[in-house]
Formats: structure tokens, C-alpha cells, sequence
């Protein structure tokens, strides 16, 4: 029997309403909308996962065009303009997987654009075709139907003409709303730090000789196929530092690395705040985020997210107050440009919800007077403080002897903004992201394993005190 047949004859004992394309279609629409507000809300899933579900999409489109290729010329374009969304998005989604944020972002934009556009050429459509179908009122009555070319507020003249601007402006007031509220979409956002215990105690580290032998090919000199073959018996020894867990790194009497407030589905997570006037995103198209976050987990035990998180400022107001991100990122070399609505969510974050801010500058001696400015307008009662070396946060897990500079720009010290003894913001002036880039930006490895090592110290220090905090307050 045919393999068709088959298929058809395993689709006919499926229940009814199964078989039915568009109720699966529809079904299929509701689960696709879940993982949109998953990859930009909620980030349970892999983003691997993520991907292979917004690239199932394809298939669901191209059966629908096919089916509806001989159908009348309005259902296709329908059809084709319905799948432009699924098709943006995979096309927005998969630059992600190799940290090309820049290129998203670009692809989104223009997605937007190409989605307004098509929206509009739909809506124009439509008041024509209801504007043919409308039954003008007979004798001298105030109409108030924008389909209606009689339409009082149109006048007497160039009423075609008004009435195409008027969809115009209606259309893109409605789409500017839609767009707003996708954008600023927060759901139920929370963050929860992995489950478990451990120690605050400084980590140690030992040499390990590790030999690495690279593979070797044996070739046939009288192959008629020529190759290039490497060096017989390349062999090399390399010196690595490695870090000796010889400690659960936590704080509890849990099982396993994490925190005794934590929960077991909990991961450490890097989140990135986006803000205007400058270049928020720099280092992140090099696997800076990922690099550290990957670092972080294999140093430390604790789970981690597969995934960095840039962020606006205003979604830090949508997680509940226990539920917060025990520290946030930024950095730049350009301006920051921050709105009275942000400075008050930041304010809120770092003392309400016990949050913490890390900033690096990008590559500016200017950047540090607009960081401790915006710091100015967060925390106008509270000055800076110079963050020695014998704080804790440059003690634990990593004892660093000095504080790492990629490039310095400035200041060789950090900056601190201290409330009742705990740091609620943190200022680096060497561009220690760059060191956590792809390739390290060419600096020494001492350079850039201290960068590592400050990094740790910092994501660990803000979870360890956010732990603190939860404990103390627990009901």
C-alpha cells in the first residue's frame, strides 16, 4: 500500500475534530503565541528548543499555501501576508543563537517597518471594499460612518481624499498602540537563584599538566586526491589553571552548590539593561554575556540559563518583589539617556527589591560622569565610595591582588554606592567586558582570568546578599 494511503488511512482514525486543518492551525497558533511570550518573557525553554519551535512554523505555512494555490487571488495574499509574522520572527530569532543581537535587532526593525506596511496596504483595502458596499443615506443626513465619503466631518470637497488619511492616522495610532504593548510585554516575570547550599570561602587553585594530542591522518602519497596533510606527531603540552572545587560555593545547608532561598528550578542569569543614548549592547554580538554566565557556572556549580537577557528598564517593575533579579549589567561608551519613569523603576529595584547594579565602562572617560550622574538622579542622598581590595566582593570565591583593567579610562579604583552596609551598585572603569569577549580582545591571559574572576566575585556577591535578604524576611 502507497505510504499516502497509509497516512490517509492513520488521519481517518484520528478523532474528528482532529482532523480537522484549521482547528489544528488554530491550536497550533495558540501554542506558537506561548512561545513567543517565552522567548521574550518568560525564557524557560532552551533557546535551541525555542528556535526548532518557531522554525516548525514553516511547514504549517507552506501547507496552507499549498492547499489554497488555485483559491481566489484575495485568500492567498491573506494567507501570505498571515505568515510573515511566523517568518519574521524565525528570521528575528535566529541571529540568537549565535549572539548576533546586533542583527536581530536590525532584522526587527525592519520586520516592524515591512509588518506596518502590510497591515496598511490590508486596512486601505478594506475601507475601499466597505466604501463600494456602503449604502449612501438618501437626502441631507449627519453621517458619522468614516466609510461613508458623506461622512459629515469630510466636507464637501476631496472627501476620498480625507477619508484615505483618516485611515491613515487611525491605523497608525492603533498600530503604534499594538507595537507599544508587545514591546513593554512583562507577564508574570520572575527570577528565581538555583536551590541549594554551600560555603563563603575563597576558592583555591591549582597547576594541572594536561597533554593534548591533536588528530593525525594517514595518507596515501599515491592517492590520485591531494591533500595538505598537518605535521606527523604534533604533539604539545600545555600548563593549565584550573580551579579546585575543594568547596560547595553557596550559602545554606542545602545539597549541592546554590542558595538556601533558591528554588530547584532556579538558574543564575545574566540580565543586560537597554537604554537610550548609547551603545548598550557592545560585547554582546562577541559572547561576552554567555562567556562570563558559562564561566560563572562552571566555577561556581551553580545551574545557569543558556542565554543572556538584554532588557528595558521599565520590565525590572514587572517581577514580583521576591522575586527579582539579584543583580543587572550595563555598560557603553556613548550617553546615557534615562527617562523620569526609569529613574524611578531603578530606584525602586535597588532599594525595594534588593538589587544590585554592575557597570562597566565601554571604552569612555566620559561614560563614568554619565554612570555617577544617572547614579546621582537614582540615589541623590547617597555618594560614591571608593571599593577597596579587601571588600569581600573582590575577596570571594576569587582573592584578587589587584583590580583587573582591560583599558583604562579614568579611575584605576571601582566605585560603590553602599545602603546599610550592602553595595546596591557597582562601577568598573577598565571594560572588563571586553575581556570577556570571544578571543579576549587580545589581552594577556592574567588580564582576562582576573576579569573572570571579578566577574564571579560580582554575580556572586549580589546573589549571596539578595539570599541574605530573603532569609531575613521570610514570614
Amino acid at each position: 500500500m502507497p505510504s499516502q494511503q497509509k497516512l490517509k488511512n492513520l488521519c481517518d482514525r484520528l478523532p474528528r475534530p482532529l482532523r480537522n486543518p484549521l482547528l489544528l492551525t488554530g491550536i497550533y497558533a495558540i501554542l506558537w503565541c506561548l512561545l513567543w511570550v517565552d522567548a521574550n518573557v518568560w525564557f524557560l525553554l532552551s533557546r535551541w528548543t525555542a528556535a526548532l519551535g518557531f522554525l516548525s512554523a514553516i511547514p504549517v505555512c507552506l501547507y496552507w499555501i499549498r492547499r489554497h494555490r488555485d483559491s481566489a487571488p484575495i485568500i492567498r495574499r491573506g494567507i501570505l501576508s498571515a505568515s510573515y509574522l511566523p517568518v519574521w520572527q524565525l528570521a528575528v530569532y535566529l541571529p540568537l543563537l549565535s549572539f548576533s543581537y546586533s542583527l536581530s535587532s536590525t532584522l526587527s526593525r525592519i520586520g516592524t517597518a515591512g509588518a506596518f506596511f502590510l497591515g496598511l496596504g490590508w486596512a486601505a483595502w478594506w475601507i475601499d471594499r466597505e466604501t463600494k458596499r456602503t449604502i449612501e443615506p438618501a437626502g441631507p443626513q449627519r453621517s458619522w460612518d468614516p466609510r461613508q465619503l458623506s461622512a459629515w466631518y469630510f466636507g464637501h470637497k476631496n472627501q476620498k481624499l480625507r477619508q484615505s488619511l483618516l485611515t491613515l492616522v487611525s491605523y497608525t495610532v492603533l498600530f503604534s498602540m499594538v507595537a507599544f504593548i508587545l514591546t513593554r510585554l512583562s507577564g508574570c516575570s520572575i527570577y528565581e537563584s538555583p536551590l541549594g547550599g554551600g560555603e563563603e570561602t575563597q576558592l583555591k587553585q591549582v597547576v594541572q599538566i594536561q597533554k593534548v594530542i591533536n588528530k593525525k591522518f594517514v595518507i596515501n602519497p599515491y592517492s590520485s586526491v591531494l591533500f595538505n596533510p598537518p605535521p606527523i606527531d604534533d604533539v604539545k603540552l600545555e600548563v593549565l589553571e584550573v580551579t579546585e572545587h575543594l568547596y560547595e560555593i553557596g550559602q545554606g545547608k542545602g545539597d549541592g552548590a546554590g542558595f538556601s532561598a533558591g528554588t530547584a528550578r532556579g538558574k543564575v542569569r545574566f540580565i543586560r539593561l537597554k537604554y537610550d543614548g548609547g551603545d548598550w549592547e557592545q560585547d554582546m554580538d562577541r559572547g561576552s554575556d554567555l562567556n562570563l554566565l558559562t564561566e560563572y557556572g562552571v566555577r561556581t556549580g551553580h545551574p545557569v540559563s543558556d542565554r543572556p537577557e538584554p532588557m528595558e528598564i521599565g520590565r525590572l517593575k514587572s517581577f514580583p518583589k521576591r522575586k527579582s533579579p539579584p543583580m543587572v549589567y550595563m555598560t557603553g561608551q556613548q550617553g546615557i539617556s534615562l527617562s523620569e519613569k526609569e529613574i524611578k523603576v531603578m530606584r525602586s529595584y535597588l532599594l525595594e527589591h534588593h538589587g544590585m547594579l554592575f557597570g562597566d565602562n565601554g571604552g569612555s572617560s566620559a561614560w563614568e560622569g554619565q554612570f555617577v550622574s544617572m547614579m546621582k538622579k537614582i540615589l541623590p542622598r547617597i555618594e560614591p565610595i571608593d571599593v577597596y581590595l579587601d571588600h569581600s566582593i573582590h575577596r570571594i570565591p576569587y582573592p584578587l591582588p589587584k583590580l583587573p583593567i582591560v583599558a583604562p579610562h579614568g579611575r584605576s579604583n571601582a566605585l560603590g554606592w553602599v545602603v546599610d552596609g550592602r553595595l546596591v551598585a557597582y562601577y568598573h572603569p577598565g571594560d572588563i567586558g571586553d575581556a570577556w569577549a570571544d578571543g579576549h580582545s587580545g589581552v594577556p591571559r592574567e588580564v582576562w582570568e582576573s576579569s573572570y574572576q571579578l566577574g564571579v566575585n560580582i554575580i556572586y556577591y549580589a546573589h549571596a546578599e539578595y539570599n541574605k535578604w530573603l532569609e531575613r524576611t521570610k514570614k
